[in-house]
């Protein structure tokens, strides 16, 4: 499997999502996602992923 480098808006996306499961980790209370800090970080990982695996995107 070739891994790709990826674009700056998908990593920009990961990192919003990463700092987000951070500020939840926290305890910052964010009414849409209180209580998903794992999920949020999930997220961010799984985008970063695709990222990496799948090109173009």
């Amino acid at each position: 499997m070739k891994l790709n480098a990826p674009t700056k808006v998908v990593f920009l996306i990961s990192l919003a999502l990463a700092v987000l499961a951070l500020l939840l980790a926290l305890g910052v209370a964010i009414p849409i996602v209180a209580g998903h800090a794992i999920w949020v970080a999930l997220a961010a990982y799984v985008v970063l992923a695709a990222g990496n695996i799948l090109k173009g995107l």
